[in-house]
């Protein structure tokens, strides 16, 4: 289920250190099999890592029914919230989440930034992972013993070596007092709003099939989609001759398309904020066309 950002820094991480890596199984539908996820926790277990929602299917996982029984095994719990944070309301401490990764420019802010949460207890034990300026408290020199002492500054500085994005920063700030301004209540409900309102029309379409769940109390705005005999790309492409824009591929989700849908690809609908049912009454009038090919 996981987008590549969450499954290639743990496997070239796991190649350098050493540590074994165990995947969950996820059923035909997109969904999460969270027994299995649970069986293939144990006392061995150090950390627990999942997607918020996917970034395919939009489904909606339970986050905090994982977190808990990592937390019972002794492991940490790290979110990835890329395709959550920007569409619903996330509260870290009722979640357990002991780590949670988000970017800006899913959340209409600018680009190359994002946040990293940690706990404070947590991150107070952890070494940086970079080195560079203000991350430092002391670097002290003996000349006589030829040695370095270095110690780290408070937190969050321990983590910020070197200059940050100040801009970016601005921008991630402008944008999430923007959202919270919106309430993400209604931000969600808005996506689960027009995703109904299109899928119940999509579905109703002869050549068209919708994947992922068909509880769509269980997902965000989020609608991949095929067109038969044609690809993810043409889809997409003739949809763009009209000025609407979808994605095609595998949406940086490879193993998901491959082993659980059953899809060299995908086309891909997703509603945010600024989309309008007007808006997704004039991607049916598309969508319709390939009825007529």
């Amino acid at each position: 289920m996981e987008h590549h950002s969450n499954i290639v820094p743990w496997e070239i991480t796991a190649k350098l250190k050493g540590f074994t890596i165990k995947y969950a199984k996820v059923n035909p539908d997109g969904t999460l099999d969270y027994d299995d996820f649970e069986s293939k926790l144990c006392n061995k277990t150090k950390i627990a890592c999942l997607s918020h929602v996917s970034n395919v299917t939009g489904v909606i996982n339970d986050v905090k029914r994982i977190g808990k029984v990592a937390h019972d095994n002794g492991a940490l719990m790290l979110v990835d919230g890329a395709q959550s944070v920007p569409h619903m309301k996330v509260d870290v401490q009722d979640l357990g989440m002991d780590f949670l990764a988000f970017s800006g420019h899913k959340m209409l802010g600018p680009t190359g930034i994002g946040v990293f949460y940690g706990k404070k207890e947590v991150l107070e034990k952890m070494a940086p992972f970079q080195g560079g300026g203000e991350m430092i408290k002391e670097v002290a020199f003996s000349q006589e013993q030829g040695t370095c002492g270095i110690s780290w500054n408070e937190l969050p500085w321990k983590f910020e070596a070197g200059t940050p994005n100040i801009c970016g920063a601005v921008g991630l700030s402008a944008a999430v007092k923007y959202l919270e301004g919106l309430g993400m209540d209604n931000v969600l409900s808005h996506e689960k709003t027009l995703t109904k309102y299109a899928v119940e029309r999509m579905k109703k379409c002869g050549k068209v099939t919708v994947y992922g769940p068909s509880d769509l109390s269980k997902k965000c705005g989020i609608i991949p989609f095929g067109v038969k005999g044609l690809s993810s790309h043409d889809v997409a492409l003739f949809f763009d001759n009209y000025g609407v824009m979808l994605r095609s591929g595998f949406h940086c989700a490879q193993p998901l398309h491959e082993q659980v849908l059953k899809l060299q690809s995908s086309a891909r609908a997703s509603f945010y904020i600024y989309n309008t049912q007007e808006e997704v009454d004039r991607f049916m009038e598309v969508l319709k066309e390939f009825e007529q090919l």
